[in-house]
């Protein structure tokens, strides 16, 4: 099945605030982007519209969590890790307040819109802040259950989904989600492969591949970017190889976390494969992935030229 993560946020959230009237969605003119729509009508004394304000969109937020609250607040990635940075620091992080920061349309999703519309630094800016999370899901399923987890335990966060529907990478009553713990989605002695957010299927795929063709690779979704599970990285490390897979900038990402880790802890060849250091190229997602090498293919090249070697 093929759905959208930020649809499925709202399939959790329409259910929850049935019975917990604390749940409150704000949007920044974005309830149609975010999927928030029926939301809004079914609970319109739990909607507030703040308008293109993303600033006073977070710290709304804040002060609605600060009274008790359990705020969602939903805007455009690009725009909400940017123009709210200081109020996500001080308003969300440093208060410690419940506000869940959904970013919308994450990464390139918004294609043809171009470098103003991407969120390609997002993870290296928010997770530079002490006390915010990062979460990039990778279907509709672990979306849900993240959801669910963040709405029972009241600590900050920043949840990054892409616009477009996606493939379920888990299967339905089959995921084994842990909180802070990446999913080994295979083993394998090889080399790792460890995946965020979309390119999880990505790495998935790629680990199928290179499985037919007799290399065994462990793939990791790392859903959990901030805090890392340590753990997963050292494991995969003792392969001695590992591919990291991320729709972000090479700086600051998924990527150059398990470098520092690994690094500090557990040197191995590791080798990052990110959007450019440059404003990338028009199209849509698909193609932008497929013109970069974030992509199954790709990954299956990297895996065996660093084998060879």
């Amino acid at each position: 099945m093929s759905v959208a993560n930020k649809q499925a946020i709202c399939n959790v959230l329409m259910k929850r605030a049935k019975t917990d009237k604390d749940i409150v969605v704000l949007c920044s003119d974005s309830r149609g982007s975010g999927s928030m729509v029926d939301f809004a009508e079914k609970y319109p004394e739990q909607f507030v519209e703040v308008g293109i304000a993303e600033q006073n969109l977070v710290s709304i937020a804040a002060g609605l969590a600060a009274c008790g609250k359990k705020a969602i607040a939903v805007s455009p990635a690009c725009f909400l890790s940017t123009r709210s940075m200081e109020q996500i620091k001080v308003d969300v992080a440093y208060s410690r307040t419940n506000v869940m920061l959904l970013g919308i349309s994450g990464g390139v999703s918004y294609g043809a819109l171009g470098m103003t519309h991407h969120s390609t630094s997002d993870i290296a800016a928010l997770g530079s802040i002490p006390g915010m999370r990062l979460y990039l899901p990778s279907d509709r399923l672990q979306a849900e259950k993240l959801t669910e987890a963040l709405l029972e335990d009241g600590e900050p966060a920043y949840v990054r989904v892409g616009r477009n529907a996606v493939e379920d990478v888990y299967e339905e009553d089959a995921l084994p989600f842990e909180m802070n713990k990446a999913t080994v989605l295979r083993e394998g002695q090889d080399l790792a492969i460890i995946a965020c957010g979309e390119m999880v299927l990505a790495a998935k795929r790629a680990g199928q591949a290179l499985e037919k063709q007799g290399i065994h690779a462990k793939v990791i979704d790392m859903y959990c970017v901030k805090p890392m599970d340590e753990e997963a990285v050292m494991g995969a490390a003792r392969t001695g190889r590992i591919i990291t897979v991320e729709e972000h900038s090479f700086y600051g990402g998924l990527g150059s976390m398990v470098c520092q880790l690994t690094a500090a802890k557990s040197p191995c060849k590791v080798v990052n494969l990110t959007l450019p250091d440059t404003p990338v190229i028009t199209g849509s997602s698909r193609e932008i992935f497929d013109h970069y090498g974030l992509n199954a293919e790709h990954i299956v090249r990297v895996a065996k030229r660093m084998l060879e070697k």
